[in-house]
């Protein structure tokens, strides 16, 4: 197994997977540092409104976000296979889909605003989500247009330049965080909405500074077509959109139960919300680089695909699953020895620090399941394999998890922990069957290499 080709794919896979790490990092540590921004200077209402308002806007945002990871391992199996007008036809299309998104998602943002009311919080939660939640949702659209883009740069295998735009954003958001909430010199002192703001400002930059990029690097410059036509790329745009929507879904459906899950939260306390937005964010910020690994995973599939050869794709995916089960492990082990000091980087208050505690401890165990299962995912999209992905996440989250979590959380003494101990169940559920279904479709090698 541990062969020279085996290393080798390593180290092909890391020098991808790590500037998409890096980057994965960078997105979500932008909501890592609003939160504890919020939390220590404006406390644990802020906090639980905060992270509310983010995890709604996110879930909805969610089937865009999951589905445009589909646009790598395609442009990387044209790559492998130097088929330049298709790399061309799937880059426009990309752009296509973004603006699609944009429209449709903000449009179902903007009724949810309309009808706040029915997530069932409480008045104060209420009032201090909803112009939080607005400014995000609109934050959104140039978020969909960077990731089209990032993903060009991906495919291309060309992280790095992502990377290094998602990081000098999250610089400037620190800044920005602490001026708006706080005010600083000549910025007037918005508070809560002051965070909201940060984020929006800071996506319209990273999407003109890796639309830069993408017109003045000259290894980039070959996907662009000489004039865009988007209505040209009508029949690619649909093509594509099939293979995205039911990512997206996969997506949507792991996210949402996690969005619902913080709902829930709320039914039970303000306390509650807060710990488990602690919770969610530690856990959210190793999931991410999960996801960096399944994504390069995803992009070296892909390649193999295009090279039509099933023994690299069976090494690229092996490599994937490897590598994401030692960092998974690793931070589980982590998250156990810090639990304590980790939650005291957001709050002070014991009361939350106690709720929170058993919350992460939870959270802790299911790395290992949680990693599996977003590479698994991300292997299936380089063999263009999401429909059947689709309906086993729908099974694992929505039918197991959140039923079982309002049983556990409101009809026993577990309470919060019941919620948690019940997406545990769910993504183990997860990371087995999409395994399974990986290596079932590995069988069909004259299907996936005509995909």
């Amino acid at each position: 197994m541990f062969s020279k080709e085996y290393f080798q794919e390593v180290k092909t896979s890391l020098n991808l997977a790590f500037p998409i790490v890096i980057a994965q990092l960078g997105v979500v540590l932008m909501s890592v540092s609003d939160n504890i921004m919020i939390g220590r200077f404006l406390g644990k209402e802020a906090l639980a409104a905060a992270g509310l308002s983010n995890s709604v806007a996110f879930l909805i945002a969610a089937i865009a976000v999951g589905g445009f990871p589909v646009i790598s391992p395609l442009l990387s199996k044209h790559f492998a296979a130097k088929n330049s007008s298709k790399m061309v036809e799937t880059f426009t299309s990309s752009i296509s889909i973004a603006i699609i998104y944009s429209v449709f998602l903000t449009a179902i943002s903007i009724a949810l605003l309309m009808n706040f009311d029915i997530l069932g919080q409480t008045d104060n939660i209420n009032r201090l989500s909803k112009p939080f939640f607005f400014i995000i949702i609109i934050s959104n659209i140039p978020l969909f247009l960077f990731l089209a883009l990032k993903q060009t740069f991906d495919g291309l295998s060309l992280p790095k330049v992502s990377m290094i735009i998602t990081f000098l954003g999250l610089s400037l958001n620190l800044l920005l965080n602490y001026a708006l909430i706080n005010g600083f010199g000549f910025i007037p002192k918005i508070g809560l909405n002051g965070a909201a703001y940060s984020t929006l400002i800071v996506r319209v930059i990273m999407f003109i500074a890796l639309l830069l990029a993408l017109i003045f690097l000259n290894k980039v410059r070959h996907v662009i077509p000489p004039k865009l036509n988007l209505l040209k790329s009508k029949e690619q745009t649909l093509r594509l959109l099939k293979l995205s929507i039911p990512s997206g879904l996969q997506f949507l459906f792991e996210i949402g139960a996690f969005s619902v899950a913080v709902i829930m939260m709320g039914w039970i306390s303000e306390d509650a919300l807060a710990a488990h937005q602690i919770a969610i964010n530690i856990s959210a910020t190793t999931y991410m680089t999960a996801t960096g690994i399944a994504f390069s995973g995803a992009i070296r599939v892909g390649h193999a695909v295009g090279l039509e050869s099933m023994p690299k794709l069976r090494l690229a995916s092996n490599v994937s699953y490897t590598l994401v089960s030692i960092f998974m492990t690793v931070t589980m082990l982590l998250i156990l020895i810090f639990n304590e000091q980790l939650i005291s980087l957001y709050i002070q208050d014991s009361d939350i620090i106690s709720l929170a505690k058993p919350l992460l401890a939870i959270a802790a165990v299911f790395q290992l399941s949680d990693g599996i299962q977003a590479v698994a995912l991300g292997n299936l999209r380089g063999i263009s394999d999401v429909k059947i992905p689709a309906y086993i996440t729908f099974i694992a989250y929505w039918i197991i998890s959140l039923p079982l979590g309002y049983l556990l959380a409101f009809h026993t003494k577990l309470g919060a922990a019941g919620i948690w101990y019940a997406l545990l169940i769910g993504l183990s559920f997860a990371a087995i069957f999409l395994c399974l279904r990986f290596y079932k479709a590995l069988k069909n090698e004259r299907l996936i290499f005509e995909s």
